[in-house]
């Protein structure tokens, strides 16, 4: 990403810290009734990964990335992130301690402006109280400058300024789509969780968000966990990759280690013979 009128880009983290993004998912098993969404999970990410979920509908993809985004509580095992413990938080102080995410389905105010959606991730930024507010006191000022600065560069970044007055229920689902990647950005997180984020869209949107990924990953050292049903792509940019199916994990390995095995090739890609 681009700096700023000059100034270092709020996301070229030279502190170590503010991007490290260790997970670790033990043992985690997830029971709605009879059915078992998740069966004794067990995941490592490491900071600075884009690591992949795959395996077919039903696999337990989502439920996994609702147990890490405090949606769903899983009745057994432990989810920890940079050593502490975040099984049972719910979703907001999960945002607290640096863990954003996009949405499967588009989770945003269609009446409401691209640069209003974008904003209101900064809440959790906010430091000030109703009175500073209300007085628009110099630190407020101060405080409102910065939360610009970050939606401007990730406007820039994503290419969406010639629409950022516009209605986001006005916009073609590609842009919405980077819209609600742009919100997730605008929290900062250590760690980015992406629910298929190139579902419904064509070629060449695939094309820029792919691009927009690759960046976040390899300039600024973004740790995501992505899930994806598009295999092509998966393979393409995800350094390591876990296999789901029927709530229990297959396998896990690098893309070339996944695409070999006899068991993803069964259960997610078709016959062995067809390969």
């Amino acid at each position: 990403m681009k700096a700023f009128r000059g100034k270092p880009s709020i996301f070229d983290r030279s502190d170590s810290d503010a991007k490290r993004a260790e997970m670790e998912i033990r043992k985690v098993s997830l029971r709605f009734g009879g059915v078992i969404a998740l069966d004794g999970i067990d995941l490592v990410v490491r900071t600075g990964e884009l690591f992949a979920v795959i395996g077919p509908n039903g696999a337990g993809k989502t439920s996994l990335l609702n147990c890490i985004t405090g949606f769903y509580r899983p009745q057994e095992g432990t989810i920890l992130f940079n050593g502490k413990e975040i099984t049972h938080l719910p979703p907001h102080e999960l945002v607290r301690v640096g863990i954003g995410r996009t949405f499967q389905n588009i989770e945003l105010f269609p009446g409401m402006t691209v640069l209003s959606n974008l904003l209101l991730a900064r809440h959790t930024h906010c430091r000030y109280g109703l009175g500073p507010a209300c007085l628009f006191l110099k630190s407020v000022r101060r405080e409102e400058m910065r939360h610009r600065r970050v939606l401007e560069e990730i406007i820039d970044f994503l290419e969406i300024q010639s629409v950022r007055n516009k209605p986001v229920g006005a916009l073609p689902y590609g842009l919405m789509k980077r819209v609600e990647l742009g919100r997730a950005l605008a929290l900062e997180p250590a760690l980015l969780v992406l629910d298929e984020p190139f579902a419904g869209m064509n070629l060449e949107e695939k094309e820029d968000m792919v691009r927009f990924l690759l960046q976040m990953n390899r300039a600024w050292g973004q740790t995501m966990i992505l899930v994806e049903h598009d295999m092509s792509i998966v393979m393409s940019i995800a350094r390591r990759i876990a296999v789901l199916n029927f709530g229990e994990k297959l396998t896990e390995g690098t893309p070339d280690e996944i695409i070999r095995h006899p068991e993803v090739i069964k259960a997610y890609l078709g016959d062995e013979d067809t390969v």
